[in-house]
């Protein structure tokens, strides 16, 4: 009798504790939220037109590339297999970007050759005559230092920058009011991104371990800068961070928003776009909480494009 009891009440114990384990995150449902596309920003409008071009015309030059290539298509579904992700996630952030940010290549090899002309260059990510070596001695990053992985710290860094530095003067040096990444890492010009993905290096960085992890990849070195850039602009590495960028967004609203956006590549596209996965998912999450009810997130203009084109993208896979 009494081991009938232990049984019972060790049964009633997996009852009350299994449920919070087993509940299923909130399907997103596929399609867009908002009826109209939501407005395009100035500055893809501005480039756009500085090309002489359209969204339209950019969008199909993409779609040719892409349609046309089948090395391409079989990496994209090969690498997006690797980081358990539909490829389709990966099409979406590849059109996104190369119909409002930049016009796409005409072939898979412009690529590879753009790439191979970076590899061997010497320059270094840093602010004026300060080197982002020289920058992260400074001892408000000290409380980074514990962090065991890439992502959470460059993650920690880009807190710092915000908290302790931009736009401020700190120890006789003026700091402009912008972004860490444009600041440190972009010694080209400002917003520059490249390759296939248009990965922004902090971003590599950041993404560094999980691609080491999946992929075998070198883990990058903020102190080499010719190397971060040759990475992400080399089609077969730029796959890869793109692959893991996607993941991480659809983990993070997963864990934090209680939301599974792995069925909506407008979603996914618009949070590669945007970034701050993290962010996004802590103030979705805020907003579920206050409202008692059900907050969809919601695509922006370029992952509105994805999820409105989404039947005819679905023909490359």
């Amino acid at each position: 009798m009494r081991k009938t009891l232990l049984a019972l009440a060790a049964l009633l114990a997996i009852g009350t504790v299994v449920p919070s384990y087993v509940e299923a995150a909130t399907v997103v449902p596929p399609g867009n939220r908002n009826a109209e596309q939501p407005n395009v920003p100035g500055a893809s409008a501005r480039r756009t037109k500085g090309s002489n071009s359209t969204y339209e015309r950019k969008y199909q030059k993409v779609y040719e590339l892409l349609s046309g290539d089948k090395q391409l298509i079989a990496k994209i579904k090969s690498t997006a297999s690797r980081y358990g992700i539909d490829p389709i996630h990966m099409i979406g952030a590849i059109v996104g970007e190369h119909t409002y940010n930049v016009d796409a290549y005409d072939r898979l090899q412009s690529y590879y050759v753009k790439a191979a002309s970076y590899a061997g260059n010497s320059f270094r990510f840093g602010y004026k005559d300060e080197t982002i070596a020289q920058f992260l001695t400074h001892s408000q990053f000290s409380k980074c230092q514990s962090k065991s992985d890439s992502y959470s710290l460059w993650n920690c860094r880009e807190d710092v920058w915000e908290a302790s530095f931009r736009g401020r003067k700190v120890d006789g040096v003026s700091y402009p009011d912008n972004r860490f990444s444009a600041v440190f890492f972009q010694p080209f010009y400002a917003g520059q991104t490249f390759g296939l993905g248009q990965i922004n290096p902090l971003t590599a960085l950041m993404l560094s371990d999980s691609v080491a992890r999946t992929s075998g990849y070198e883990k990058l070195d903020e102190n080499d800068a010719a190397a971060v850039y040759t990475a992400i602009m080399d089609p077969d590495h730029s796959l890869a961070y793109m692959a893991a960028a996607i993941r991480k967004s659809i983990d993070d609203y997963k864990s934090i928003a209680d939301m599974d956006i792995s069925r909506n590549p407008g979603l996914t596209s618009t949070l590669y776009n945007l970034g701050g996965s993290q962010q996004r998912a802590a103030a979705l999450a805020q907003k579920n909480r206050q409202s008692g009810g059900t907050v969809w997130p919601e695509e922006n203009y370029y992952g509105w494009l994805v999820n409105e084109k989404l039947p005819e993208l679905q023909k490359l896979l």
